[in-house]
C-alpha cells in the first residue's frame, strides 16, 4: 500500500511539472508568428518594427508598457496592443497557446541580450 502512495504521488508530481513546462509557451513557435506578417490577421511582421527582437529585451520583465499613449497592465495585453495597433490585426485571447508562445520568445530576448 505505501508503494502504490509513492507511485500516485510520483505521477501527480511529474504530470505537474510537464504541465508546468507546456503552459510557458514555445519559443520556436513564437519566434515564427512573431515573423508571420499574416499572423492574428494582421498587416505586418511585428519583425518589422522589432527586427530580431530589437527593443523588447526588456519586455519580459516589465509589469506595465505604455504603447501608442495607452497604459497596457501586462505583456499579454502590450501584444495585443501592437497586433491591433500597429499591425491592424485582431487581438488574441490572452490565455491561448498563441499568446504563451509569443509572450516566451519575448522574454527569451533577455536571455539573448545579456549574452546567454
Amino acid at each position: 500500500m505505501k508503494i502504490a502512495k509513492i507511485i500516485m504521488f510520483s505521477l501527480v508530481v511529474l504530470g505537474l511539472v510537464f504541465s508546468g513546462a507546456f503552459a510557458a509557451g514555445d519559443v520556436a513557435k513564437g519566434k515564427a508568428l512573431f515573423n508571420d506578417a499574416k499572423f492574428a490577421g494582421g498587416a505586418k511582421a511585428c519583425n518589422e518594427c522589432h527586427a530580431n527582437g530589437k527593443g523588447l529585451e526588456k519586455a519580459g520583465d516589465k509589469k506595465e508598457f505604455n504603447l501608442m499613449g495607452k497604459m497596457q497592465k501586462s505583456l499579454e495585453e502590450a501584444v495585443n496592443a501592437c497586433i491591433v495597433g500597429a499591425s491592424k490585426g485582431k487581438a488574441i485571447d490572452v490565455k491561448s497557446a498563441q499568446m504563451q508562445d509569443m509572450t516566451a520568445y519575448i522574454k527569451s530576448l533577455k536571455k539573448k541580450s545579456a549574452g546567454y
